[in-house]
């Protein structure tokens, strides 16, 4: 079961936006995300907003999809011109899901195109789609990479078989090297995705995990502590004791033993849970959510920022392939950040970063914290005690505790 949307206030029909969101609008790169919601079976422990075909009636189909996601790029046409924001090309496109590589190459191109024609590519646009290991051949990749992609972030989760099998992943350990290879053939940068933490999972099996991401010699790296979410088929394992909780004490070591051993390989953190060989390879799609620019979510259940203004999609594909059907926003509701959570969420977005949060965007109960969080570790003493720009930068420890260090930070 996906979670359920955020409470908010109604958005209205036709999408229009305040005109508050042009203030700086020149100042913040632009970016789409377009959220694919199809998998073909889904995974015990997920509770993204996905579908199976045989969870979808009519209206919905993987078929219509790309046609229905092109009329949510024209409305968004229409609604940013009629908001009077500059004109700025796109400086990121990510398809994510769901599993995007289940439709066509043919259908995620003219999606890519859709974005393209109506507002054009920078020069150096970064255009992600992220895949599983077994939905891509190498004429598949080869195929999106003639048609303007530039990155693909597979799903590996883990390099050990009984790992995959708790965590009900398709593909075997050796399909990922492979396709690493197909996507380097075709001249896409590539990063992998794992989890850690899994029941049953053990730090030898996290340091085999780690070994074969090295071996892959992929350029980004994301790793994330599993969470059982309730109302997944693994949380409702783990309430009647088929599988363990995991163990917070063996996660945070999971951690540490994956900075070691990425960081020996030439991998250096950028975020809290993400490595990249160098500052070219960090996924730029990802930077602009944490430093606050503006996207456009495309898909149902999508959320969008512009301007300090917030808003997300109907859940359920026939729902949200209704409402544009319709000519109507498909956006089930929307928020206009105030000064003070836009400040909020700045800090604790950016205070994952290693470039680190500016001093300057703390109140005065947040400065005078910094200097406790010197003290216990949890902040790098160099960055923080600069005469000139000075900034919060995580140690490794503090990246363990992040909540805790947003939480002395914000009082």
């Amino acid at each position: 079961m996906s979670p359920a949307l955020p409470d908010g206030d109604p958005a209205p029909a036709d999408g229009a936006l305040p005109a508050s969101v042009r203030d700086g609008a020149g100042d913040r790169a632009f970016g789409v995300y377009l959220h694919v919601p199809f998998c073909r079976v889904r995974c015990g422990y997920c509770d993204f907003n996905t579908y199976t075909s045989a969870e979808l009636g009519g209206g919905a189909s993987q078929a219509s999809f790309a046609a229905t996601a092109r009329d949510e790029v024209a409305l968004a046409a229409r609604v940013l011109g009629a908001a009077g924001l500059p004109s700025r090309p796109v400086s990121t496109v990510f398809f994510g899901g769901g599993t995007p590589t289940l439709l066509p190459v043919d259908d995620l191109a003219a999606m890519l195109d859709a974005v393209r024609t109506t507002w054009g590519l920078a020069d150096d646009a970064e255009v992600t789609t992220e895949a599983n290991p077994d939905s891509v051949t190498a004429d598949s990749l080869a195929a999106l990479a003639q048609a303007g992609f530039t990155r693909v972030s597979f799903g590996m989760q883990s390099a050990v078989p009984h790992v995959l099998a708790t965590l009900e992943r398709t593909h075997t350990p050796e399909r990922v090297p492979q396709a690493v290879a197909w996507a380097r053939e075709a001249g896409l940068r590539t990063s992998l995705d794992l989890i850690y933490g899994t029941p049953g999972e053990s730090l030898e099996d996290w340091a085999t995990s780690l070994a074969a991401v090295v071996d892959a010699g992929v350029e980004h790296v994301s790793a994330y502590a599993l969470v059982v979410e309730p109302g997944t088929r693994m949380g409702a394992q783990v309430r009647r004791g088929a599988l363990a909780m995991p163990d917070p004490d063996t996660q945070a070591a999971m951690y540490e033993l994956a900075d070691e051993v990425l960081g020996a390989a030439g991998l250096e953190w950028y975020e809290v849970s993400n490595w990249a060989a160098t500052a070219q390879d960090a996924c730029r799609h990802n930077l602009a959510y944490w430093r606050g620019d503006d996207w456009w979510g495309i898909g149902p259940g999508a959320h969008s920022h512009i301007g300090g203004v917030r808003w997300w999609n109907a859940k359920h594909p026939r729902a949200y392939a209704q409402a544009l059907a319709a000519g109507r926003s498909p956006a089930a509701g929307r928020e206009v950040l105030d000064g003070p959570t836009r400040a909020l969420e700045r800090v604790l977005l950016e205070v994952r970063l290693r470039t680190g949060l500016p001093l300057t965007a703390l109140d005065e109960q947040g400065r005078r914290a910094v200097a406790g969080l010197l003290a216990d570790g949890l902040v790098d003493p160099a960055p923080a005690l600069r005469r000139a720009d000075a900034r919060v930068v995580l140690t490794r420890r503090g990246r363990l505790l992040a909540d805790a260090v947003v939480r002395a930070l914000t009082g």
